[in-house]
């Protein structure tokens, strides 16, 4: 029969090791509020401190369909904004909705409420969850990404 110890589990090196990264985690942290550095600003409270326009907006909702589709709703104005049909090269737009899908299943949240998509003057492009104020920065995903979601505004300002 095998004795086990529990000391034999870990090198003391690699615990102290650990420890250590701990402890300057916690310190470097505490630091940097002390000083009043703040948090990075979401690009929320950035556009709103400069006052950054609404140059367009959408309200959509987004609905699968039995054959694997999804048709993006204009929910302010009624009617279909885009279908969205299922081989189409639009994985962006697919993927970002299934998360944010994934998200209100978890808070037990229906697909009824309306997404705000938004061009700003300062050229980004947000789409918002209305309910759970989720908002993800389509630029930050790149210009054919983005232009995905472009297409979804209403045609007029220039985009």
């Amino acid at each position: 029969m095998s004795t086990h110890r529990h000391a034999d589990m870990l090198p003391r090196g690699t615990l102290f090791i650990a420890g250590a990264l701990v402890l300057f985690a916690f310190t470097a942290v505490a630091i940097l509020r002390i000083v009043g550095v703040p948090a990075s600003a979401s690009p929320i409270a950035m556009r709103a401190a400069n006052h950054v326009a609404l140059v367009s907006s959408r309200s959509l909702r987004f609905v699968d369909r039995a054959d694997g589709a999804v048709v993006i709703e204009d929910a302010g104005v009624g009617g279909t904004a885009s279908v969205i049909e299922p081989g189409q090269q639009t994985g962006f737009i697919r993927g970002v909705m299934r998360g944010l899908a994934r998200e209100r299943r978890m808070r037990g949240i229906g697909d009824r409420p309306p997404f705000t998509l938004a061009l700003w003057r300062d050229g980004e492009v947000s789409l918002t969850d209305s309910v759970t104020g989720r908002s993800i920065e389509m630029t930050a995903f790149g210009s054919a990404n983005r232009a995905a979601f472009v297409a979804l505004l209403p045609k007029g300002p220039a985009a």
